[in-house]
C-alpha cells in the first residue's frame, strides 16, 4: 500500500452513503423482490463510478467503492457463502442496556430491515460472481479517477461470527476456522487484482461489550486472539503490507462507557497480518487514546490510520483540529507513518446514516484540508 512518504495521505474506513435507487435495490434482493439482472448491475456499477469521482473531487487519496452493492459489512456473506440461512435476535450492547430510556428514544423510527442469518450448515463458497462484480466495478471507476490508490472491504472470520450465531459447528473455534477457510477465497480474489485489502473486525473492539458482555475481560482477550489468529491463517497467502486492519468500538451514537480500553486490545491487535491499523481516534470517548502509542512502542512493520473524523456526527471537523490530531500521532510514531483516517464508515447498514450525505463530503474536505496543514508543518517546517 502507499504511505505517507512526501505529505499525509487520506483515506476513510469504507461505506459511503448509498443513492435511494442503490438502496430500493439491495432492499429489493434482501426481500426476494429483485434479482440482479442487466438493470440492477448498471445501476451497481454507476453509483461505484459516482462514488469515486465524488472521493477524488473531496481530495481523498487512497479511496473504496463505497460499498454500493453490500447492505451491510458483515451480513453481505449470506450472498456468497453457503451454511447461512433465517434470522437472528439482535444483541443490545451492553452500554445500551444501562440506558433503557437513551435506548427507546434512538431506536424510534427505526430503519430499513435486513437478515443476520444463523450459521445452520457447512460454509463453503456458494458464488465468487459478487466479489468479481466488486472488483470490476471497482478498477473502471479508479480508472482515469486521479487518486492514489484504492482499497475494498471484507468482513473478517470473527465480525462474521459475532453477527451470525453458529448453530451447526461444534465449537466456536471449529466456526471460526471454516469462516477463515471460505472468506481466504474472498480476501486473494481483492489482493490479485491489485487493490488494497481492508480486513473489518469491529469484533476486536466492540466484541467486548456484544459478543462477550456477559464475560470477563480475560476471556474476551482470549477469544479475541482466537479471532486474530483466524483471520491470520486465512491472510497467510497475503503480504502485509497490502493489508489494513479496521478495528472500531460500534459506529452508533451512544454512551460507549462501555468499551474496553485500547491500550487493553492494542497487544492483540497488533499481532494481525496487516500493516496498517484503522481505529477510532476522534469521538469523545476514544481521542484521548493517541497517547496510548507513547506506551506501547509500534512494531517497526506497522503503520497508524487514526480516525480524524466522527463518523456519527453532523459536525464538520476544523481542518487546523484534524492537522492537529495528525500531528500528535505523527510526533509519537514518525511521519510518514501515518494515514489521515476516519472513525468508521459513514453508511455502515444501506440507508443508514446519521451524517447527512453532502456533510460526509464536506467531512472529507476538511480531512484533505487537515492533512495538507499538517503536511506542511511536517515536511516543510
Amino acid at each position: 500500500m502507499k504511505l505517507s512518504t512526501d505529505r499525509i495521505l487520506t483515506t476513510h474506513v469504507g461505506s459511503l452513503p448509498r443513492s435511494q435507487a442503490v438502496c430500493d435495490l439491495v432492499f429489493g434482493k434482501e426481500a426476494g423482490t429483485r434479482t440482479e439482472d442487466a438493470a440492477y448491475k448498471k445501476t451497481i456499477a454507476e453509483a461505484v463510478g459516482e462514488v469515486v469521482k465524488r472521493q477524488a473531487s473531496s481530495r481523498v487519496d487512497v479511496v473504496s467503492d463505497g460499498e454500493m452493492s453490500k447492505i451491510s459489512y458483515a451480513t453481505y456473506i449470506k450472498d456468497r457463502l453457503t451454511g447461512f440461512e433465517g434470522d437472528s435476535p439482535r444483541t443490545i450492547p451492553a452500554d445500551l442496556e444501562a440506558f433503557p430510556g437513551y435506548r427507546e428514544r434512538a431506536s424510534k423510527g427505526g430503519g430499513p430491515s435486513y437478515r443476520r442469518p444463523r450459521c445452520t450448515g457447512p460454509i463453503k463458497v456458494k458464488d465468487l460472481e459478487p466479489v468479481r462484480d466488486d472488483v470490476a466495478n471497482f478498477k473502471k471507476a479508479l480508472s482515469g479517477a486521479g487518486v492514489v490508490e484504492g482499497f475494498m472491504n471484507a468482513a473478517s472470520p470473527g465480525v462474521i461470527a459475532m453477527f451470525q450465531p453458529n448453530d451447526y459447528y461444534p465449537s466456536d473455534d471449529a466456526y471460526l476456522a471454516a469462516l477463515a477457510d471460505a472468506m481466504q477465497v474472498e480476501y486473494e480474489e481483492i489482493h490479485k487484482a491489485g487493490l488494497v485489502l481492508q480486513i473489518d473486525s469491529p469484533d476486536l473492539g466492540v466484541g467486548r461489550h456484544m459478543m462477550f458482555k456477559s464475560a470477563d475481560e480475560g476471556t474476551f482477550l482470549k477469544r479475541a486472539a482466537a479471532h486474530v489468529e483466524a483471520l491470520n491463517h486465512a491472510l497467510r497467502n497475503i503480504p502485509p503490507s497490502s493489508v489494513r486492519l479496521h478495528v472500531c468500538w460500534g459506529n452508533y451514537e451512544g454512551p460507549h462507557h462501555c468499551d474496553i480500553d485500547l491500550d487493553r486490545i492494542l497487544p492483540t491487535v497488533l499481532k494481525a497480518r496487516a500493516q496498517a491499523l484503522s481505529f477510532e481516534a476522534a469521538n469523545p470517548r476514544h481521542a484521548h487514546e493517541w497517547a496510548v502509542f507513547k506506551e506501547h512502542k509500534l512494531p517497526d512493520d506497522k503503520v497508524l490510520m487514526p480516525g480524524l473524523l466522527d463518523s456519527c456526527t453532523n459536525y464538520v471537523e476544523h481542518p487546523k483540529l484534524v492537522a492537529e490530531r495528525i500531528g500528535r500521532f505523527a510526533e509519537i510514531v514518525g511521519r510518514e507513518r501515518v494515514l489521515a483516517g476516519t472513525d468508521c464508515g459513514f453508511s455502515t447498514f444501506a440507508g443508514v446514516g446519521r451524517v447527512d450525505p453532502d456533510v460526509v463530503y464536506a467531512k472529507l474536505e476538511a480531512l484533505a484540508e487537515g492533512a495538507a496543514i499538517a503536511s506542511d508543518r511536517l515536511w516543510r517546517k
